[in-house]
């Protein structure tokens, strides 16, 4: 992987004084079933200790073969979450990033292939000196790569998260690694068990007997568990808390409620209510000092973003990768979800957030017009992803809101559509495409970066993006620049260089012979690399004959920088754009009221994510705060 620089403004590590106390360990564990919250879990009691003075570094195991995440289908695992350094991770890194409020490093991710493929190596250069390797080795090399992330990060406590549930048999090697380190420090780690308890709507009873069998099959590994985080659809009761106890031997004030809410950002809150940052560092043997003013403005934000209920924002995010069966899955684009909801935070609105499949603009038979629905938004986005499904859709929504002046935001394929539309319909060149869905255009405003055409040849996909943090530098009197001068963060103040740096994963670039023809015919590439042969952000200005209120893209990804306490300028100043929109729907709204207009404008929303039927027929609640 490359060098990569601090970006401008980032706070700079000092050295950090050797603590007084052993390196403590925290493991996180799964019971009952996937998909109930280790990963918020992680993130919060990696905020609750790092609030204590105590540096904290999360790390996150995928049981899985596969190296890193960037080649799995986001429908069956939720968003890739890009790093730094370019390594494709599980989205669980972005929910830590976000909750710590800092950069994790490749240290700070392991799966089960990263593991074997790093023994089988080991093996095939002799540096197990010609013994006979089995799977000892593969737990020493899972303890020596959490014992590594915690001299590399210099922390105190290392919270490993596996994921996965208690029986899964890929998980068995990270339960034996957790375990010999428990017998090596037995006063320095702890088990936690985050288990559901169902409450079977029939029954009327939340049952915790499957909860108590997860604890049998983990004491099978030779792991007790000191803490259980109760996960449910409402609190646990002091009397299941005493079973469990009982069944479970632990203490009862250490079997946490965790019930279902409406922000995952207040899942710190109540974990602190019930003390659990004090129980795990009195179980680790060490003092509890006071938080610190990072809990008090966390408190401050977690308040702020769900409590803008006066005035909303309606923002469609038109994808793919949304269906699932008969369910509607947003994980997959999590990160543009929470960057939404950040940078609204900072507007003083509240999101509502649709997601849109861009097939409807291609379906004739769709019973409602998608446009109609299009034109009630305050504001579109366009996200990034990969292949010819909804292609033709995409282009379409990003027509209309060119057309139409709603604030449009292209994300990665976002940014590369909204030239090809602009291509197609100002330049005139009809047959304008990417070389990723017609590598026989005629004009290939898109194409492949040369350094990649001979990776995809002979079918090398895994790790043949550009990946990870490279630098942009902004032009001035644009749009973007605005933003980033406007919305400047104590972590990234703009420099008298105009560099920023932001992560990218894409294969594809503006073709550099289409550059100029696109400029002169009105399309402001506002940020190009650094020695201008890479276009990094386009937009239309807000002034000639192009004018528009809020029509950018961008080729890197900025919702993988976005945090709850330092919005994203480029996504803060799309908000703003459709804040003044929704101001203006409004007014015509009153106005048809009153009879003075004939306009259109969008009615009461009724949930804060909704799915494409929800606009098309009911309304369905996907996700929310």
């Amino acid at each position: 992987m490359k060098k990569v620089k601090p970006r401008a403004g980032r706070k700079v590590q000092t050295k950090k004084a050797a603590s007084p106390h052993p390196h403590k360990y925290v493991f996180i564990i799964g019971g009952v079933m996937s998909g109930v919250g280790k990963g918020i879990a992680t993130s919060s009691i990696g905020m609750l200790l790092s609030s204590r003075g105590f540096k904290a570094n999360l790390v996150k195991v995928d049981p899985y073969l596969n190296v890193d995440a960037g080649t799995m289908n986001p429908t069956e695992h939720g968003e890739v979450f890009v790093l730094d350094s370019g390594l494709e991770t599980d989205q669980d890194m972005g929910n830590y990033e976000r909750f710590l409020n800092r950069d994790l490093t490749n240290a700070d991710y392991m799966t089960s292939g990263m593991v074997y493929k790093s023994v089988i190596d080991k093996e095939r250069s002799l540096q197990y000196g010609g013994r006979f390797v089995d799977a000892d080795h593969v737990r020493e090399e899972i303890v020596d790569r959490i014992e590594e992330s915690a001299r590399l990060n210099k922390s105190d406590i290392t919270v490993v998260e596996i994921g996965g549930t208690i029986g899964d048999y890929q998980n068995v090697m990270f339960y034996e690694a957790a375990r010999v380190i428990k017998i090596r420090h037995p006063h320095d780690v702890l088990f936690i068990l985050v288990s559901y308890l169902p409450v079977p709507g029939t029954i009327g009873e939340m049952k915790s007997k499957p909860t108590q069998n997860a604890v049998k099959q983990l004491n099978g590994y030779g792991i007790h568990a000191d803490i259980i985080i109760a996960r449910g659809p409402m609190p646990i009761d002091h009397k299941r808390k005493e079973k469990i106890a009982f069944t479970c031997n632990i203490d009862p004030h250490h079997v946490i409620s965790a019930p279902d809410i409406k922000s995952i950002y207040d899942v710190p809150v109540n974990f602190k209510h019930d003390r659990i940052d004090e129980i795990i560092l009195k179980g680790l043997g060490l003092p509890v000092p006071k938080s610190d003013e990072s809990y008090a403005a966390w408190q401050r934000m977690a308040r702020g973003i769900k409590n803008h209920t006066k005035h909303t924002v309606n923002i469609a995010i038109v994808g793919k990768y949304f269906n699932t069966g008969d369910f509607v899955l947003a994980d997959s684009y999590i990160s543009v979800i929470e960057a939404i909801k950040f940078s609204a935070h900072t507007c003083g609105v509240k999101a509502v957030i649709h997601t849109v499949n861009a097939r409807d603009f291609e379906n004739p038979k769709v019973r409602h017009s998608p446009y109609a629905v299009l034109d009630r938004m305050d504001g579109v986005i366009v996200p990034g992803g990969f292949g010819e499904t909804g292609i033709e859709g995409k282009l379409s929504v990003i027509r209309r809101c060119r057309e139409h002046d709603i604030p449009y935001f292209g994300l990665c394929y976002g940014m590369q559509l909204m030239t090809i539309e602009f291509a197609r319909s100002i330049l005139g060149l009809a047959e304008a495409h990417t070389a990723e869905i017609d590598p026989h255009s005629p004009h290939l405003v898109i194409d492949i970066m040369p350094d990649q055409k001979k990776k995809i040849a002979a079918g090398n996909y895994g790790g043949s993006m550009r990946l990870g943090l490279y630098p942009t530098k902004l032009e001035k009197d644009t749009v973007a620049y605005g933003a980033y001068a406007a919305n400047a963060r104590s972590d990234r103040q703009l420099p008298a260089s105009r560099l920023i740096r932001e992560r990218h994963r894409h294969r594809y670039e503006v073709n550099p012979r289409y550059i100029k023809r696109l400029e002169e015919a009105g399309l402001v590439f506002s940020g190009k690399s650094p020695d201008g042969s890479l276009m990094e952000i386009a937009e239309l200005p807000r002034t000639g004959d192009h004018a528009h209120p809020f029509f950018l893209g961008t080729q890197f990804h900025p919702e993988f920088l976005a945090r709850p306490l330092s919005p994203h300028p480029l996504f803060t100043e799309f908000v703003k754009a459709a804040k003044d929109r929704s101001k203006k729907l409004f007014d015509v709204r009153m106005a048809e009221m009153t009879g003075q207009s004939d306009g259109t404008a969008m009615g009461p929303a009724t949930a804060e994510v909704m799915s494409d039927t929800a606009l098309f027929n009911d309304p369905q609640k996907v996700d929310g705060e």
